[in-house]
This record gives C-alpha cells, structure tokens and sequence, in this order.
C-alpha cells in the first residue's frame, strides 16, 4: 500500500521593495492533514552556493545526521565516536565511496562533486543507514515537526509565473532521487507524491546489504 502526501504551496510576496518573495511549502498526509517531517523540497535550478566542509558522525551505532544536505563540491568528514568499528560505504551514482573498517576518524574526508542522492551504509551494522542530498542550488529547505518550510526565493526565478521544484523524502518508492513537479507560483497548488510504506528499519537495511555484497 502507497500513501499519498499532499504538498500545499503557497507564494507570499515580500513587503521590501527588492524583488523578493518566500515560497511556504507545507507537507501533509493526504486526507490527514497530519504534518510530515523531514521532506526536502527545493529549486529545480541552478544558483551560486559555496561549498562547505561537514560531517557525519557515527554514536551509538547510527550515522548524525540521518539526512544531510550540502552544497556540490562539499567535504564531508565521517568520524567514529563509538567503541567499535565502523566500515561506512556508498554505491550511490551520485557519489561511490569505500571507507574499510576503521576507528576514530579517517584519513580523508570525501568529497560530493556530483548532485544527486548519496544512500549510506555500515558493512558491520547492517541497521545503519544514512543519505546526504547533494544539489546545485541554495532554495532549499526541510520540513519542520510542523510539515512547513521556507524557501527564500527570487522574482528571476519564476519570469513566467512557473518554478519546477524537486521534492525528496526517505520513503520515496524510489528514493535514489527526488520527484518533481512544475507549479504555478501564482495559485496554491498541491503536490501528490507516492511514499512507501514504513518498514522495519532490518528489513530495508538487509536490501541495501545484499546489493552491497553483490557489487
């Protein structure tokens, strides 16, 4: 069984005189209207962004953060504050990597050159799961506890009232990349997106394992 998620949009005009605007997105089960966290929502477009340097940390035997959004051409460090190994991988096209068993921090951070979503897993634990989204453009944002999230947005965006976002989500049928939909900046629209149902968190980590052992 699919759920459906119903994304309100609604296009609020700034009152400074630049040519400004904020795109309130709100994400909520549909029928429901109960909000959905964690949903990344942004620009189908190219903008300037500056890469940085992050991490994701291994405590308790899951990865922090479970989502990351960065930048193209971040660095993103994986240090191990637990008191066993961690062997953390990712066959992902938008970025392949191989960091073998190891303690503490590794010698290299990696780098994500390419945009895209990168899955991430521990060959020892196999619970352990965690996904970076890359991207191009800095309009973009999560969802709140509250399904809500503000993009700041520029008139230049939308010249002819239309913007094509890209929204992403963990429980996507296919999660290896966003939807996306073209919307109509001067209605409120909704945005129906199909989510996989929740499984148990050993039973979609055995899937990655085995793709993982077949490479």
């Amino acid at each position: 069984m699919k759920i459906l998620l119903a994304v309100s949009l609604t296009l609020l005009l700034s009152t400074m005189p630049a040519l400004a605007s904020e795109l309130t997105v709100t994400v909520v089960l549909n029928g429901q209207h109960t909000p959905v966290a964690d949903a990344v929502v942004y620009l189908n477009k190219d903008s300037v962004t500056t890469p940085i340097t992050t991490e994701i940390y291994q405590k308790d035997r899951a990865f922090h953060p479970h989502v990351l959004i960065i930048p193209v051409g971040s660095y993103v460090e994986f240090p191990n504050r637990d008191n066993t190994q961690h062997h953390v991988y990712s066959f992902s096209p938008a970025k392949t990597f191989d960091i073998e068993l190891y303690a503490g921090m590794p010698k290299t951070p990696i780098l994500f050159d390419q945009p895209g979503i990168v899955e991430l897993g521990c060959n020892i634990h196999d619970h352990m799961q965690a996904f970076v989204v890359v991207t191009r453009t800095d309009v973009i944002g999560r969802t709140d506890t509250n399904g809500q999230v503000v993009l700041p947005m520029d008139t230049t965006d939308s010249p002819d009232n239309y913007i094509t976002l890209n929204i992403w989500h963990p429980r996507l049928p296919d999660n290896t990349k966003p939807v996306t939909r073209t919307i109509d900046v001067r209605n409120p629209a909704d945005i129906r997106i199909d989510l996989a149902p929740e499984q148990a968190t050993d039973d979609s980590m055995e899937l990655l394992q085995k793709r993982f052992r077949n490479l």
